[in-house]
């Protein structure tokens, strides 16, 4: 039988599908195999056919054609159907978003909707943008309303109540748009990275604040309620572009966070535009979508498409001609026929939701093993002809994509909403308003043995956590087959590799093969844009990416990347600079290996008699806050502050302030740790001072201890910090695209 084909499988991709996707019985025992879980999901999904009059033979090849795709590993829909097809939950969508109103009836409606959702193992986007500002008037109770952030501390809470159909976490994505009136507070809201973690969040940018920026001129803030210029105490209220753009890229520097969405790109590129307004995006943003639409995702493993071996004379500057483009054409066919019939047999966790995608018919069909492509098609990731060869393959599978569905919305309808899209316009007919999606891949990737997305690799070598409790050392499949056949590989250079980022310093490794075997670390933040755009330009919704620095990296470089993001037409754009993100500021120094003592803090180090330094005032909402900093051998051992004209209150948190900080540099803290966590800390006082937006009184001293320490060597490395630790298996994950993954078992934050 057709079924019985043989399915190879990676150790990793094992235990994540015994984790996480296999059908367990009462006694939380594994009662399928991964045969049983391609077969569930492929007959389930093939019954869709009968919705269009196929009989059961008809019906039988469609299952096979499924069942070939999925356990060869060309293809996989996203985790939900995996998890729940031919199950009795049944929610097989990725992704939804939600309309948060004015209201308070609105505003936990949502809220309700969106534990349902996350109970179903679905993630949820929202856009915050209609909530009035803070502090504004609520006529029916004469009361003050509190602003969307505090509204998306709410979600937040309620999402780590609910764990995510007892599989995944709930995961959020948070948009403002950036003429809201709280957009500083907003941008800033996840300075402190242990605060809001069950979101994402990004600033929806529009083209005029953009025109504003580049003109260095400042621009309206827009009340929600009217749509017209927000006025306070009798003043029309404005920024300056600059400045809130430099704060922008002042807290995704420091924390990765916020992205930056370019939102009046994506209605224009939207196919339902303007009948339908978008909004927000799904967590990790690729999908941009209307109120309570959903995304149906899949994706296709592009390293199994390779001609293996290459043509004779294949050259790398003629790399097309190592594609099996004929094959990958009939596997486009496949992914958009079965998503198409994900659409009809979704239970939908919403009967507004249920409404609004079969209106729309929007799949998600995208790309996953990138990097696994180019290897073998030996093309070092950040060349000119892996851009090409990115920009060709995308349009081949969103041309195949759109032409399958177009003769799909033949033989079964248009979607319904075609007289409103742009297709209407230009007399296609059409099965699916949107085709192609391209998401981060993280635990589908693991089960298909490929690299993620359209990442590079983020390293070619790792240790992993066995369920036992042993640990192995794993490297990257086609860096192994090249060491072993080229004669150096060895188990002393697997350690090496499996305890760096990078290869590039490795002399034992030919020059050639540590030009062509680049990770994350080794693309410069402009090629991961270009490599970005490329996909992004035959792309219908967006692309999940993260552009990836060096810890050395400084604002500045930041700033350039988002600009040159919205310049080359990406329509969203995350960033991530290594070591931004500390697992803890205060870890506990472990004791040696078999010691039975417990582990202890580090020694306060005693204050020296004499000590010299220095004071500085600032201007803060609170009045003129004059700071003195004494150092020891050129570093800041303690921190004392007054702030002038002000209430017992605020002199007593000032005081409780430093003194904690100076206790943290007498323990060894590094300066930059410290400035991490109070650097954007909001306050209700927010004003300018000496260029720089000065949130609080917390945030006043980070800044003096930032521009003073930090400021001559802002892009040094401040050390390794440590890692984020998997909660699941103990491994050490990764960040991409906005969420941290485990290489390992598959666990991911989002």
């Amino acid at each position: 039988m057709w079924y019985e084909r043989d399915i190879e499988l990676t150790d990793n991709a094992l235990t994540v599908l015994k984790r996480r996707y296999l059908v367990r019985d009462g006694q939380d025992r594994v009662i399928e195999t991964p045969r049983d879980l391609f077969l569930r999901v492929a007959r389930f999904v093939a019954d869709g056919d009968r919705l269009y009059d196929a009989d059961d033979e008809a019906v039988d090849r469609t299952a096979a054609t499924f069942f070939e795709a999925m356990a060869s590993l060309d293809f996989l829909p996203n985790s939900p159907t995996l998890m729940n097809a031919g199950r009795p939950l049944g929610q097989l969508s990725a992704c939804f978003v939600l309309p948060v109103g004015d209201s308070m009836e609105e505003i936990f409606e949502a809220n309700k909707h969106s534990a349902l959702i996350h109970k179903s193992g679905g993630g949820t986007g929202f856009s915050f943008s209609r909530l009035r500002p803070r502090n504004s008037t609520v006529a029916s109770t004469n009361g003050v309303a509190s602003g969307p952030v505090s509204f998306m501390r709410v979600y937040d809470a309620s999402t780590e109540a609910v764990k995510q159909g007892g599989t995944r976490r709930g995961a959020n994505m948070g948009i403002l748009r950036v003429d809201h009136p709280d957009i500083l507070e907003f941008i800033a809201c996840k300075a402190d990275t242990s605060e809001i973690t069950n979101f994402n969040i990004s600033v929806a940018v529009t083209d005029s604040f953009m025109s504003a920026l580049n003109a260095g001129e400042s621009y309206a803030l827009i009340d929600p309620r009217t749509g017209e210029p927000f006025v306070r105490d009798g003043q029309e209220q404005r920024l300056s572009a600059v400045d809130v753009f430099d704060l922008i890229v002042r807290q995704a520097w420091n924390t990765g966070e916020p992205g930056i969405v370019f939102i009046d790109r994506m209605n224009r590129l939207n196919p339902t535009y303007p009948s339908e307004t978008i909004e927000a995006t799904n967590p990790c943003g690729e999908q941009p979508l209307p109120p309570y639409d959903s995304c149906n995702l899949g994706s296709i493993n592009l390293g199994r498409f390779v001609r293996i071996p290459l043509p004779a004379g294949y050259v790398p500057t003629e790399p097309a001609d190592g594609v099996d483009w004929d094959r990958l054409a009939s596997t486009v066919r496949i992914g958009v026929h079965f998503l198409d019939n994900v659409i009809d047999l979704n239970n939908y966790p919403l009967s507004e939701i249920k409404a609004q995608s079969q209106k729309n018919r929007r799949i998600g069909l995208g790309v996953m093993g990138w990097a696994d492509m180019l290897i073998a098609l030996r093309l070092p990731y950040n060349s000119d002809a892996a851009v090409a060869l990115a920009d060709r393959v995308m349009a081949f599978i969103q041309s195949e994509g759109k032409k399958h569905s177009s003769e799909l919305a033949k033989r079964r309808g248009r979607f319904p909403n075609w007289d409103n899209s742009i297709y209407a316009a230009e007399g296609v007919a059409m099965r699916n308003a949107t085709v192609t999606t391209i998401a981060p891949t993280g635990t589908i990737s693991i089960i298909a043995g490929c690299s993620s997305g359209i990442e590079p690799y983020y390293s070619l070598g790792y240790e992993r956590n066995v369920l036992d409790g042993t640990r192995m050392l794993e490297m990257n499949p086609y860096f192994e087959k090249q060491a072993r056949e080229a004669g150096w590989y060895s188990e002393a250079l697997v350690r090496k590799v499996a305890s760096r980022r990078t290869i590039r310093d490795l002399d034992e490794i030919p020059e050639e093969m540590r030009g062509l075997f680049l990770t994350a670390a080794d693309v410069a933040p402009d090629d991961h844009i270009r490599m970005q755009a490329a996909f992004q330009r035959h792309c219908d919704s967006s692309v999940s990416k993260t552009i990836n620095f060096p810890t050395s990296a400084g604002p500045d470089e930041v700033r350039q990347a988002f600009r040159a993001a919205y310049d080359q037409g990406c329509k969203g754009v995350t960033i991530y600079r290594d070591n931004s993100r500390p697992d803890q500021v205060l870890s506990p120094v472990k004791p040696a290996v078999g010691s039975t003592e417990p582990a202890r803090a580090e020694a306060v180090a005693k204050r020296p008699t004499v000590l010299t330094g220095f004071t500085e005032k600032v201007q803060t909402g609170y009045g003129n806050l004059y700071v003195t900093v004494n150092t020891l051998e050129n570093r800041p051992f303690e921190v004392f502050a007054h702030i002038g004209k002000s209430g017992y209150t605020t002199m007593a948190d000032t005081e409780a302030i430093c003194r904690l900080i100076s206790l943290s540099l007498r323990s060894g803290i590094p300066v930059d740790q410290i400035v991490r966590q109070l650097r954007g800390i909001g306050g209700a006082s927010q004003i300018f001072s000496n260029g720089a937006r000065i949130f609080s009184i917390p945030d006043a001293i980070a800044q003096i201890l930032e521009r003073r320490f930090l400021s001559d060597a802002e892009g040094a490395d401040h050390g390794e910090q440590p890692p984020e630790i998997c909660p699941s298996c103990g491994s050490a994950m990764r960040f991409e695209s906005g969420c941290y993954c485990c290489p390992s078992c598959g666990y991911s934050s989002c």
